[in-house]
């Protein structure tokens, strides 16, 4: 009878074999195996069983997002995101730089976060950059939305996904244009140093040209009562103003009531950026001569769309998305390739505007009213 001793030897001396023989078949299949594409961080896509987030950040609330949650909504179903352990969720900032920073480090901390698109309310805050980081060395997903950080901290995020603002901006110029002949102007907006005021109303004046002189830039940080009242100083510090110009959704609303109130329409033409729900009424009402209406629904459906493809390492549809990513290096080979730019359209009352197709650049699409609210029914919209 052979001892335990013997036994126990020949059981360990088999295991070894089994061990080593293993290691062999597995190097020699990853010989085979194509090398997953570079990616942010660790990863942090979901085992089986869990449910991990891929969140939207606003830079504040608007019905502006609205729109973009409805993409969001769409793109889920569509790409399946439930099927592979993934919610797509909208989170609403304060237009604050520390509501953003906040929300940013909450997620750093939250195991379920897989990727987050911020529309960030300042482009060069070095706290939200490092708070994008932190994020990305910890293996969440990272990209802008709707509105980018400077190109000189552009490492904190994969790419930027949203209007080219400054295009939008001279499509708003060419629309004073051919409105008037010349004359002054005021800009309103929100925050004067998110990226995407900042190009709009660059944009502005470059597409309004020379015979054009802005009078006032003024900023509300998303309080409705204020931007009445900057509307307000305006026209009290310029009476001689013949274009009051809305940067933000909610800024046009917010011109039509000072005008109506001062009774400065018939001299004043009135054109803004996007179509909020009131905006809409606003121009049903013939008090809004032009918009430069961008697509939240294509941000949120694409935006979830790519968080996906980050998240799962998908190559191929990052590289759909934006054609010069490369899947073997995780790099963009081509200057800028790291922009995707949504939709633009110019919507105009109706056939007797003055402003043409032809005024504006081929690639922005031109509506008269009837057909924007038709285009909007058919997402079941209620602004843009």
């Amino acid at each position: 009878m052979k001892s335990l001793a013997f036994w126990n030897r020949r059981v360990v001396l088999r295991g070894l074999w089994l061990s080593s023989l293993a290691v062999l078949i597995w190097s020699g299949c990853q010989k085979d195996a194509p090398a997953p594409a570079p990616n942010s961080g660790t990863g942090v896509a979901p085992v089986a069983g869990e449910v991990k987030r891929v969140i939207m950040l606003t830079n504040g609330d608007d019905p502006f997002w609205d729109a973009m949650r409805r993409g969001m909504e769409k793109a889920q179903e569509d790409f399946q995101l439930g099927e592979v352990g993934l919610k797509a969720e909208l989170d609403k900032g304060d237009f604050s730089e520390n509501s953003q920073i906040d929300k940013l480090k909450q997620y750093a901390s939250q195991s379920d976060v897989a990727a987050v698109a911020i529309s960030s309310v300042d482009a060069s805050n070095e706290a939200i950059a490092e708070a994008m980081r932190e994020l990305r060395k910890k293996g969440v997903e990272v990209l802008c939305i709707d509105s980018d950080m400077s190109r000189e901290l552009k490492d904190t995020r994969f790419a930027y996904l949203g209007t080219n603002n400054l295009v939008g901006g001279r499509e708003l110029g060419k629309c004073m244009k051919g409105l008037l002949p010349e004359g002054q102007y005021a800009t309103f907006v929100g925050l004067k140093d998110v990226q995407n005021a900042i190009e709009r109303i660059g944009g502005v004046a470059e597409g309004a040209g020379e015979k054009f002189t802005s009078v006032e830039s003024l900023g509300d940080k998303g309080d409705q009562n204020q931007a009445q009242e900057n509307v307000k100083t305006a026209l009290n510090n310029h009476p001689e103003i013949n274009c009051l110009v809305g940067i933000w959704a909610y800024n046009a609303h917010a011109i039509v009531q000072v005008a109506d109130e001062r009774g400065v329409r018939e001299k004043t033409k009135i054109i803004a950026f996007d179509c909020a729900p009131a905006a809409v009424d606003d121009m049903d009402a013939g008090k809004i001569d032009a918009l430069i209406v961008q697509n939240p629904y294509q941000m949120g459906y694409i935006g979830t769309r790519l968080m996906k493809a980050l998240v799962q390492k998908d190559g191929a549809t990052i590289q759909e998305i934006f054609p010069s990513y490369d899947p073997a290096t995780g790099k963009f080979s081509e200057e800028n390739g790291d922009i995707y730019t949504t939709e633009l359209r110019v919507v105009v009352p109706n056939e007797q505007s003055p402003l043409k197709p032809e005024m504006f650049d081929a690639g922005t699409k031109f509506f008269y009213f009837k057909d924007f609210k038709t285009w909007l029914a058919e997402r079941k919209l209620i602004g843009s």
